[in-house]
């Protein structure tokens, strides 16, 4: 994990398949993957990123079998 790089919002939406707005207003919302400031800059662990892509889908399997 030491040398893992971090994903930039740019890296994050071109990932996930959606704007950059999107990622910046998950943010505000507090809804999206869990990022860090970095200066001025916010980045994004990939493992993050695929750990909240996950809980989106179990959520969606969850919903699905109510």
């Amino acid at each position: 994990m030491a040398n893992e790089s971090l994903m930039t919002v740019e890296q994050v939406a071109d990932y996930l398949n959606v704007p950059v707005k999107t990622v910046y207003r998950w943010r505000l919302m507090g809804t999206g993957p869990r990022g860090a400031r970095v200066g001025r800059y916010i980045r994004f662990r990939r493992a993050d990123v695929e750990a909240w892509v996950e809980r989106r889908v179990e959520e969606g399997r969850a919903a699905g079998a109510r």
